[in-house]
C-alpha cells in the first residue's frame, strides 16, 4: 500500500513541483515517513544540519532515514567549501537524492556561525560552496534563498546573486519570496513581517526561462499555490513557477499532501481516507519501537490529520497524553481513531 518514487526517473522540473520545506525539529525521519505515506512524488527535505555537525557528530543519527521516504533533500548550513563538500559527499553515500544549501534561515545563531540568510550578501562565497559540492558529488546541488535582505528593497541585489551561483552551473533556486531582515525581527517573524514579493520571482524566471524556480513563503494551500505552478505565462506576463514549496501549512494540516500526486503530478486522485494512512503507519511504528523509539516521536506529526474533522481535537488530546506513556503503542491511535469514528458517526445522524 505504501507508494515510493525513484526520483532518478522523475523528469528534472516534474521532482520540483511540489516540496514540503524544511523545518527546523519538524522535519525529521519520521515526519518524512508519515508525509511520504500520503504523497509518493512530494520532494520532502530534512532538517537543516550544520556542516560542523555532520562532520564532528553522529552521522547515522543526524543523516539515517528509511529509503522509502525518498525522494529527500539532504540541507546543509554552512559557509566554508571544503567542510560543505565533505558534508555533501556524505550526504550522497547517506542516498539523499540532493543536497541544498541554505541561504535563507535569518536566526541570530545561524549568522554568527556565517551562514544562512546573510550569505546572500556574498553570492561568491557562496558560488564557491556550491562549485565545491558540485565536484564532490553526482547528485544535484541546490540553494534555497530569500529575495533579498535587509532594508534594500530593490530587484538588483536579487538577480545579481542568483546570477552569480548560476554561472557555475546551479540550475535550481527555492526563493522563500520574503526578504530576511537580520536585525530586529525574529526568525517567527521573519516568516510573517516582511512584505511577498511574488513578482520578483515571476520576473527572475522569465529572465532566465531555463533555470528552476520553486516558489516558498506565504503559500497556504493548494488553491494559492497552483495560480504559481504553470507552465503556461501568468497573467503578469511571466512564465508561470516550476514548483511550489509549503511549510507550515502542510505540517500543520498534513491531509493537504494527499492532494499532491494528483494537482501536481498528474496521478488518479487518491480514494483513501484519513484512517487508511494512519493505519499505513503501523508497521513503521512496530519496527521504530522494537528499536526503542517512543511512540510521542513520531505521533506527534500526526496530530494535524484530522484538523476541521469532527473528533479532531478528541485525537490529538489522545494521542498527546498517552503516546509518550511508557509501552505506548499503536493501540494509542487505534483508541485515538476510535474516539474519531465514534464522533463522525455522531455528526452523522
Amino acid at each position: 500500500m505504501f507508494a515510493g518514487v525513484d526520483s532518478q526517473k522523475t523528469p528534472r522540473n516534474g521532482v520540483h513541483a511540489f516540496s514540503v520545506a524544511p523545518m527546523m525539529e519538524l522535519t525529521d525521519q519520521y515526519c518524512r515517513y508519515f508525509h511520504r505515506c500520503l504523497s509518493a512524488h512530494a520532494l520532502l527535505y530534512s532538517e537543516m544540519i550544520t556542516s560542523n555537525a555532520i562532520i564532528h557528530g553522529d552521522r547515522d543519527y543526524l543523516l539515517g532515514f528509511d529509503p522509502r521516504e525518498h525522494p529527500v533533500v539532504l540541507q546543509l548550513g554552512g559557509s566554508d567549501p571544503a567542510d560543505l563538500a565533505q558534508c555533501a559527499k556524505v550526504g550522497q553515500q547517506y542516498g539523499y537524492a540532493q543536497i541544498n544549501l541554505n541561504v535563507g534561515c535569518p536566526s541570530d545563531r545561524v549568522q554568527s556561525g556565517r551562514f544562512g540568510a546573510c550569505l546572500m550578501a556574498e553570492p561568491d562565497l557562496v558560488a564557491r560552496c556550491i562549485a565545491a559540492m558540485q565536484d564532490a558529488v553526482d547528485i544535484p546541488v541546490t540553494v534555497k534563498c530569500r529575495v533579498g535582505i535587509d532594508r534594500d528593497d530593490s530587484y538588483e541585489p536579487f538577480f545579481h546573486f542568483i546570477e552569480t551561483i548560476r554561472k557555475i552551473g546551479c540550475d535550481t533556486f527555492v526563493v522563500h519570496a520574503r526578504k530576511a531582515w537580520l536585525d530586529g525581527l525574529s526568525p517567527k517573524e521573519n516568516r510573517d513581517v516582511p512584505p511577498l514579493r511574488y513578482d520578483f520571482v515571476q520576473r527572475i524566471k522569465a529572465e532566465m526561462p531555463d533555470t528552476t524556480f520553486v516558489l516558498n513563503g506565504g503559500l497556504h494551500d493548494h488553491t494559492q499555490a497552483l495560480k504559481y505552478f504553470s507552465n503556461q505565462p501568468a497573467e503578469t506576463g511571466c512564465t508561470g513557477l516550476d514548483g511550489v514549496m509549503l511549510g507550515r501549512d502542510a505540517y500543520r494540516n498534513p491531509w493537504l499532501l494527499s492532494e499532491v500526486d494528483h494537482l501536481y503530478y498528474g496521478k488518479e486522485k487518491s480514494t483513501l481516507q484519513r484512517s487508511d494512512f494512519v493505519e499505513m503507519m503501523y508497521p513503521y511504528i512496530e519496527t521504530q519501537l522494537a528499536r526503542g523509539t517512543r511512540l510521542g516521536k513520531i505521533s506527534r506529526h500526526m496530530l494535524g490529520l484530522y484538523l476541521g474533522q469532527p473528533g479532531g481535537r478528541l485525537w490529538r488530546r489522545h494521542i498527546s497524553e498517552n503516546a509518550w506513556q511508557e509501552n505506548a503503542g499503536v493501540d494509542v491511535l487505534k483508541q485515538a481513531l476510535e474516539l474519531v469514528e465514534n464522533a463522525a458517526a455522531k455528526v452523522a445522524a
